[in-house]
């Protein structure tokens, strides 16, 4: 059974993935260079968009429950290289500072309103960690130096884009369905598709589905932020199933 990482382990991820995507940003030969996994983005705009949102997300944070993320006056990127470094530490201990002052269980404004994931602060940090290494990735790749996301940050990978990203109380427009996934590291999930919405849940073993996806944890989440194509994952069953999931996009 998927056991999900502690706050404290949210804030160390964060922090270590934050530092591997500064040792990207300075072993670059230009920031003006296009990253393959998102081509409208240069590295330049790549960091700008960790250190600004970092800020932001660290703002919200200090705000408590809102109706809104915040909108604070955000530090603008210096153009030196060694001082975008330093500001891209700085943006990343304001959140941590916000997080660890905050705690996991404060309100907060999410953004997700309709999924499985809770309106707190420690769900904030559970998706920063993701959002911090998948972008580690875009950096390392554009670097020519791509690393594999770590076990433990792979795996709750898996369970908090199900749960925040794909669950939902929107219609599913097909016939109900139930897809699973299993990753190599020993485990399992399913999402339930009906006229009720996609209800995401985790298993203790396989179960009955209608398209069954294998993967590596870290595999399985390059997927599911299109990082890599589908043809890394074993599939076994109706693959209508997935083919629909990525293509509906709930109201």
């Amino acid at each position: 059974m998927h056991n999900a990482l502690g706050f404290s382990d949210l804030l160390r991820l964060i922090d270590e993935r934050s530092a591997a995507f500064r040792a990207a940003i300075a072993a670059a030969p230009s920031l003006d260079v296009q990253v393959p996994t998102c081509p409208e983005w240069t590295l330049a705009d790549l960091a700008w968009h960790i250190g600004e949102r970092r800020q932001v997300w660290a703002a919200t944070v200090a705000a408590g429950p809102a109706d809104a993320r915040a909108t604070p006056d955000v530090v603008p990127m210096p153009e030196d290289r060694d001082a975008v470094v330093a500001w891209l530490a700085d943006s990343t201990r304001a959140l941590l500072d916000a997080l660890a002052e905050a705690g996991p269980d404060r309100g907060c404004w999410v953004g997700w309103t309709k999924s499985q994931s809770p309106a707190t602060c420690g769900a904030v940090a559970r998706h920063q960690v993701q959002e911090i290494a998948v972008h580690t990735y875009d950096a390392q790749l554009t670097v020519g130096a791509p690393q594999p996301l770590p076990e433990e940050v792979a795996v709750d990978g898996v369970d908090e884009f199900l749960f925040t990203c794909n669950a939902t109380t929107e219609p599913w427009p097909y016939e109900p369905a139930v897809l699973e996934y299993h990753v190599t590291e020993g485990l399992f999930w399913a999402l339930h598709f009906s006229s009720e919405g996609a209800r995401a849940e985790r298993l203790t073993a396989p179960g009955e589905a209608d398209m069954v996806a294998t993967a590596s944890a870290g595999d399985l989440v390059l997927t599911m932020y299109d990082r890599v194509g589908l043809d890394v994952l074993e599939i076994r069953g109706d693959a209508r199933v997935l083919d629909r999931l990525v293509e509906w996009i709930p109201g």
